[in-house]
């Protein structure tokens, strides 16, 4: 991985415009490869912002989900680069494919050779990108890959390297803020039931009021 970050780093200074702001996040992805638990990368605003992903495909790990928010529909463009035998997926938040490096894939992949180009127009909204093998290519054989997006210029420029998952962690298990949420909740439902019947609806606000005090 370390050496797609060098590469990726030699491309950023090779093109990359005057003060421009650059901002880094070190995550772990999680150990459910599905879209619904993508690794957020950020929000794509046109003449902006620029999103940077790198990471890797480890021994056994079939897929990466990765996703960001569109703000200003566009002309959009995505880079990549890395390691052979990756296979780069766009995703609409409906979960469908938009454009496909795979050159079997017909009008999605034409849609994916215009994203390189720049010419693919997203609209507002959640988009998701999936990282994964090509056919045939065995799943224990690690793969690096760094990918970019970009829509126009840009004054800020975010990195995300995405590290694997800790062994044994539990995509369930709360964080110690939900932990404490949910604390909150529990305590506003046990004071609602302790409530005396017969009050008005100011009466119930003001004496909720008292849950958080």
């Amino acid at each position: 991985m370390n050496s797609a970050i060098k590469r990726l780093q030699e491309q950023k200074e090779g093109s990359q415009p005057e003060n421009v702001q650059e901002f880094r996040k070190d995550v772990r992805k999680s150990v459910m490869n599905t879209r619904g638990f993508a690794t957020d990368i950020g929000v794509l605003a046109k003449n902006m912002t620029r999103l940077n992903v790198v990471s890797n495909l480890g021994a056994g790990d079939p897929v990466d989900f990765y996703k960001f928010r569109v703000t200003n529909k566009g002309e959009a463009t995505l880079g990549q680069i890395g390691d052979e035998g990756v296979n780069v997926q766009l995703m609409n938040k409906y979960g469908l494919v938009v454009a496909d490096s795979n050159k079997d894939a017909g009008d999605k992949y034409e849609n994916f050779k215009k994203l390189m180009e720049g010419e693919l127009t997203l609209d507002r909204g959640d988009y998701t990108l999936r990282i994964a093998r090509e056919k045939g290519v065995d799943k224990n054989e690690a793969k690096n890959y760094a990918v970019q997006l970009s829509m126009g210029t840009y004054t800020k420029d975010f990195d995300t390297v995405a590290k694997q998952p800790r062994k044994g962690e539990n995509p369930f298990q709360m964080s110690a803020g939900q932990q404490e949420m949910l604390s909150g909740l529990n305590a506003a439902l046990q004071n609602m039931r302790s409530m005396p019947t017969g009050q008005s609806g100011t009466q119930k606000l003001l004496g909720s009021f008292n849950i958080f005090v």
